[in-house]
């Protein structure tokens, strides 16, 4: 059953350079799209309704062409959940989950702050509130797939340039200690990690690999490989033995990240 989470940064544009082509060769069980910045009536070509394939959206309300998730599945879910009940967060967009059975695949937006203060501030906030929900998640025993992009680095093998950006969004220590202590491995940064807790699907596979799911427009990051690991599939710890193998596609550009792919036995 393969899975895939990947950042479009806008579905249409994405589409132009090719993702649905791809996505037909992949034969993904379900995908998460992150940042369609579109609103579901802009998407009235067959495109966006992958064939044989149950679609499902959750556009920002706050303003339009923002944010935005959406989840393609092969097999009809038995629910689809678009409100996590924190109103701010999903007004913008960024929660969408399917449930088959005792197995739930979300589609997750994490805010980022790279745009200024206020918006640092707000994920904060979002962080805070998401970590309960998280919490309750793997008490609930279902289990989960949290795919997304999440905007924070774990670790200095997840960032090309450690050094440089530790007082930037993305890679600021209280974002690294929330989410590695989330997650019940040792391939954080040093911050403390929970006994029992969630799965990095990615280090479950490939423990000491440098690779990354994200380049800046900027300069020639991409063509120097100038990146930074952001997008996960974080995993309730009864998946684990399910995991049989992870690909970051960062060849051919769909857009300004890679998609994610993660194999997991039925």
């Amino acid at each position: 059953m393969r899975i895939i989470s990947f950042n479009a940064n806008g579905i249409r544009s994405a589409a132009r350079k090719g993702i649905f082509d791809w996505l037909a060769t992949q034969n993904a069980a379900v995908t998460c799209i992150q940042e369609t910045k579109s609103q579901e009536h802009q998407l009235t070509d067959g495109m966006f309704r992958p064939d044989q394939h149950h679609c499902f959206y959750r556009d920002a309300v706050t303003k339009k062409g923002y944010s935005g998730v959406a989840i393609y599945a092969k097999r009809e879910p038995d629910e689809v959940l678009t409100r996590i009940g924190w109103e701010p967060l999903d007004d913008e967009g960024r929660y969408i989950e399917a449930r088959f059975g005792n197995l739930s695949v979300v589609s997750l937006y994490v805010p980022s702050g790279s745009s200024g203060e206020e918006r640092q501030k707000f994920k904060f906030e979002a962080m805070k509130k998401l970590r309960k929900i998280f919490d309750a998640w793997l008490a609930s025993g279902r289990e989960y797939v949290l795919c997304g992009d999440w905007n924070i680095v774990r670790s200095e093998r997840d960032i090309r340039n450690w050094k440089s950006n530790q007082k930037n969004s993305g890679c600021l220590p209280e974002e690294r200690a929330w989410l590695n202590a989330l997650i019940a491995d040792p391939h954080g940064d040093g911050s403390p990690a929970p006994k029992h807790g969630w799965l990095d699907s990615f280090r479950v596979v490939k423990p000491d690999d440098v690779e990354y799911t994200w380049w800046s427009n900027r300069g020639a990051a991409r063509a120097n490989n100038v990146g930074w690991r952001i997008d996960y599939q974080i995993i309730t710890p009864s998946l684990r033995e399910r995991v049989r193998g992870c690909t970051i596609t960062p060849v051919p550009r769909f857009s300004d990240h890679a998609p994610y792919a993660v194999d997991y036995a039925e």
